[in-house]
């Protein structure tokens, strides 16, 4: 239920504050006065495109912010999924509109997408304006009628689901099917590519060892000189390196007992000489082993360019890369080469979730077919009651072969008013005030097996007067008795004077600026205005008098 509603800087107005109640409340104004501005604000504030020409000339911000009694919602569920505060009783929601097209949105102070404010939306408010007549002739409205009369919420919801996954899975297996030719015969190629990665038996730390050897190999006669060199220099036995050290270290031993401060010294000469000499040896080692292998070479000549044209053909930069690929291949060809079982399978979950699908959707029109002469019944009987005594009213419900994402129900709405006037489907026969008078014998079925929540009326009197005025008022007050809280805008002082609770709209005009107001008219300011809207401008005795009459007052 919508409690207060706040405005701040939208079209003509510059700042709103108004309680709203439970019950049946009715919203007038002459032409003009900003009754569509409020419903403007209302519809920006749950998730309707935002435009900075709705902003006040001349002001950098707008605020719309609405306070929603939820505790009859059972929306704990919606709050927790998009991880926002709960609160069982009371929820704020809150749109801002900047000059520079910027919008931001809140529900309970925590920003959210406006895709969320429209979820939100289809369950605090239903606004019903002369567009929404349209719906008359969509199946999914028609459809919409019959299931919640049967009370179809959860099966709906259930093969819904089943339906989309039955569709998924169909895509999937055309999708499979159209490539899986093509990928047949790309198969053959991967094969091929595998089995030449296969074949080299690759390591993935060779190519840097095998460089690092054919390095070698390549300069073998190079390295051997330059080891030979190093190894006379240490040890050839007149003039190398290590002989003239061990002299030293024998001089400076000498001297320890003479010249005991030379002791480190010797010790660390001792030292040098003990590492030089195994320096020597190790260079020794490799000038022995050191060898030229001619055979050697080529192998690893031969393997180096294995490696690198495999890399270069597959435009891989290591041999890691290659083994990778060769593992994406592998799985590659390990799904198409099961092609059919994996086909297989998708046809058997298909068919299963067509089978499931199909019982739903069986038991879905089961039920529908089962409430359709009620549901004739209650909206003759509605619209009996407003002044059509003629009419007759029919759902005809075919059942077609082929799911859709509704079921397997195709329905029609078929009207006449008139005794001699053929039954035809509503678009073709009704008029503007028969059509409100349907649409809200239908709000009336469908607010009666929906959560209750707040339904606007936006002038859906058009087309009618007088006495059924009246009758669609009382109405209306039924389906708040049921709960829900209404509010109708209207031009009609037969529906604004059954109203428990009355507000005005007007406008206000300054040197400055016109603006638009709205406030809750007490009892005499209710008389005048009722009296206002039967005799114009230049109120009457009588007008006074009818309009208390109106108001059993």
């Amino acid at each position: 239920m919508l409690q207060h509603l706040y405005i701040k800087n939208y079209a003509l107005i510059e700042s709103l504050d108004i309680d709203f109640h439970e019950g049946f409340s009715v919203i007038t104004g002459e032409t003009g006065a900003g009754k569509s501005i409020i419903l403007g604000a209302l519809g920006l504030l749950l998730g309707e495109r935002a435009d900075t020409k709705a902003m006040k000339p001349g002001t950098t911000k707008c605020i719309i912010e609405a306070t929603y009694d939820i505790s009859t919602l059972k929306l704990k569920d919606f709050f927790e999924e998009n991880e926002l505060e709960y609160d069982a009783k009371e929820c704020i929601v809150r749109r801002e509109l900047y000059d520079t097209g910027k919008t931001r949105a809140f529900i309970n102070d925590t920003p959210v997408a406006v895709s969320i404010l429209k979820t939100l939306r289809t369950h605090l408010v239903d606004i019903h304006s002369q567009h929404q007549n349209l719906l008359l002739n969509n199946k999914d409205f028609q459809l919409q009628v019959l299931d919640v009369v049967a009370g179809n919420r959860e099966t709906l919801e259930t093969y819904t689901s089943v339906y989309r996954e039955y569709q998924y899975i169909s895509r999937k297996i055309a999708d499979f099917e159209d490539t899986l030719q093509t990928e047949k015969n790309n198969n053959e190629f991967r094969v091929f590519q595998l089995k030449q990665i296969d074949e080299a038996k690759l390591n993935a730390t060779e190519q840097e060892e095998l460089e690092e050897e054919s390095n070698i190999l390549n300069n073998t006669g190079e390295i051997k000189e330059a080891l030979f060199k190093a190894d006379q220099l240490l040890s050839n036995e007149e003039k190398g390196i290590l002989d003239q050290l061990n002299n030293c270290s024998s001089l400076l031993e000498s001297l320890v007992t003479l010249f005991p401060k030379i002791s480190p010294l010797s010790e660390r000469i001792s030292t040098c000489s003990i590492e030089l000499d195994d320096i020597q040896n190790d260079i020794s080692q490799h000038l022995y082993h050191l060898n030229y292998d001619p055979e050697r070479q080529n192998y690893v000549n031969e393997r180096l360019d294995l490696i690198n044209n495999l890399e270069d053909k597959f435009h891989k930069e290591t041999i890691q890369d290659l083994l990778d690929y060769a593992e994406t291949l592998r799985a590659e060809i390990e799904t198409y080469s099961d092609s059919d079982e994996t086909l297989r399978k998708m046809n058997a979950e298909k068919e299963a979730l067509l089978t499931k699908a199909s019982a739903l959707a069986n038991t879905l029109s089961e039920s529908r077919h089962k409430v359709v002469s009620k549901v004739e019944k209650n909206v003759i009987e509605r619209l009996s009651a407003m002044g059509m005594p003629n009419i007759r009213f029919e759902i005809k419900c075919d059942t077609e072969k082929q799911l859709t994402p509704n079921g397997i129900d195709n329905i029609k709405f078929l009207f006449s008013a008139n005794k001699d006037m053929p039954l035809q489907e509503m678009s073709n026969i009704a008029s503007g005030g028969e059509i409100a008078r349907v649409m809200l014998a239908l709000k009336v079925i469908l607010s009666a097996g929906t959560p209750m929540q707040t339904l606007i009326f936006d002038e859906i009197d058009t087309g009618v007067s007088g006495r059924i005025a009246e009758k669609m008022a009382m109405t209306m007050k039924d389906i708040s008795d049921n709960g829900h809280q209404v509010i109708s805008i209207t031009h009609l002082p037969q529906i604004a004077a059954k109203g428990e609770f009355h507000y005005l709209v007007y406008k206000d005009d300054t040197a400055q600026a016109t603006l638009t107001h709205i406030k809750l008219l007490q009892p005499e300011e209710r008389i005048k205005e009722i009296a206002h809207m039967l005799s114009g401008t230049n109120i009457t005795e009588a007008a006074i008098n009818n309009a208390r009459a109106l108001l059993n007052i």
